[in-house]
């Protein structure tokens, strides 16, 4: 008989979503303004029987209720197509990626989206290519840190679109964006609330860097009404070859 030290790994499964947590992800997915079919609702199941097994694993989030998965991750990271400047988008970059969000679920939803998913942590990177070849996404891992890839030849200037959620105040990250766009393409930065302070301080960095404002949403998460705020920075003119500075060097020194 088998003893329970050496049951197979996989004995207990993660949970997939429950009734309520499907029903909450449909619902409010479409009040976000992304309906979901039936096949990229099961896409979220399994991404979130994913997360479970990964979080186990690694410390990938502190998000651990199906509630704060579910409105947190899924929804919130496709409030980020709110901006009408995805529109003809190809190659883009999340910055930031952490466990996956936004890139594997505006993957999901946006299949047609060449994404690279970057992320200074290679154990996190690691995780959504893994889990993106599960879900048969078009989405690639790249780790390492902004400021060195914005100088790497195979990335600066190639993307439509540098996405990121929450990851820094709006002058580091115009810095660290603008730089990997291409003339043209388009920041789209997710933030909580947007002070006054740091958007003005962000808009005179992007100018610095060839940056100007293009684009803002308001409003806010489905259910939890937390409120939420899009800023896109679109790329005007070629960055100059000091931007992005070395590693370290934006987030102490933030431009504007």
């Amino acid at each position: 008989m088998m003893s329970d030290s050496a049951a197979p790994a996989d004995a207990h499964p993660p949970a997939a979503l429950s009734e309520t947590g499907r029903s909450l992800l449909r619902e409010a997915a479409a009040e976000a303004g992304q309906p979901l079919t039936a096949a990229q609702e099961d896409l979220f199941d399994h991404l979130y029987r994913r997360l479970q097994e990964g979080s186990a694993q690694m410390n990938l989030t502190a998000l651990q209720s199906e509630q704060d998965v579910v409105l947190k991750h899924f929804v919130d990271s496709l409030s980020c197509l709110n901006a009408e400047a995805w529109q003809g988008a190809v190659k883009v970059l999340d910055l930031g990626t952490g466990a996956g969000f936004p890139a594997l679920p505006l993957a999901i939803v946006r299949p047609e989206l060449q994404i690279t998913a970057l992320d200074a942590t290679a154990k996190k990177v690691a995780f959504v290519e893994r889990t993106a070849r599960e879900l048969g996404v078009n989405v690639s891992g790249l780790s390492g840190r902004a400021e060195e890839i914005g100088r790497d030849e195979q990335h600066r200037g190639q993307y439509d679109v540098v996405v990121t959620r929450a990851v820094a105040a709006l002058p580091v990250l115009a810095e660290l964006a603008l730089p990997l766009l291409k003339v043209g393409g388009v920041l789209v930065a997710q933030k909580g609330q947007l002070f006054d302070e740091e958007r003005a301080a962000g808009l005179r960095a992007a100018e610095q860097i060839g940056g100007e404002l293009a684009e803002e949403w308001q409003g806010t998460l489905p259910v939890l009404g937390d409120p939420r705020s899009l800023i896109v920075l679109r790329k005007v003119t070629q960055t100059p070859e000091t931007y992005p500075r070395r590693t370290g060097v934006p987030n102490k020194r933030p431009l504007g």
